[in-house]
């Protein structure tokens, strides 16, 4: 137990971070998902424009979920780097995304909804890996003197 205990007060801060980015991530999936498909198949624009905008609307919902909860104590950072950096990385992300439906939907030429939410579905998945580390590394940064939490020694007691 004292192990778990130890690993935990190390890790305490990456854990949290990633639990919070975690939570907003998933509501921003279901934004871009049913976003999506709400676009795509509902009021039948193209697949791509699609995730697009359910994207956009999506990177929105996240920046300020981020921003003002999740890496909230990160205060090293000036707030114009920060939108700049996080939407530029979302950019990219959104290219991953894309290149997973075009590559479905027109290089298989797979346009059923099944296909289509698995493409974007994984897109989102590679997508938010590749967003974390950015995250993480050049947007929410700590202040200058504060050490990133995997490099926070863990507390011990006196006793």
């Amino acid at each position: 137990m004292d192990l778990l205990r130890d690993v935990y007060a190390r890790f305490r801060v990456l854990i949290h971070e990633v639990a919070k980015f975690g939570i907003v991530g998933i509501l921003a999936f279901f934004i871009t998902i049913g976003g999506a498909n709400a676009l795509h198949f509902g009021a039948g624009l193209g697949p791509l424009i699609s995730v697009t905008i359910a994207t956009i609307v999506a990177t929105v919902f996240a920046f300020l979920g981020n921003k003002l909860w999740a890496f909230r104590h990160r205060k090293g950072s000036h707030l114009g780097r920060e939108t700049v950096l996080f939407f530029v990385f979302n950019g990219i992300g959104l290219l991953i995304q894309l290149a997973f439906v075009a590559g479905v939907h027109y290089g298989l030429g797979l346009t059923d909804s099944l296909a289509y939410n698995v493409a974007n579905i994984i897109g989102v998945g590679v997508a938010t890996v590749f967003r974390l580390y950015c995250y993480r590394r050049w947007v929410f940064l700590m202040a200058d003197d504060t050490p990133m939490p995997e490099q926070l020694e863990p507390e011990t007691s006196g006793t």
